[in-house]
């Protein structure tokens, strides 16, 4: 777990779930971003967002939570 992880959940939430223009907006790869948000799930425990495929659909409420600590 580390600031990258959560800086990218962050931006993902401001940017309506959208990883392309994640990674844009941070100067970095989108599949890095998709790698770094999974490996945060996995070390939290938690599905922070609801997916449809590979897409993002929507936040979930641990999702939230996690939103809520890191602002």
């Amino acid at each position: 777990m580390n600031l990258h992880q959560f800086r990218f959940v962050q931006e993902a939430a401001r940017r309506n779930l959208n990883l392309t223009e994640t990674a844009k907006a941070l100067f970095t790869s989108q599949p890095g971003v998709s790698k770094a948000i999974l490996e945060l799930e996995e070390e939290l425990g938690v599905d922070i967002f609801s997916r449809h495929g590979k897409r993002l659909r929507r936040i979930t409420e641990p999702g939230q939570q996690v939103l809520a600590c890191i602002e």
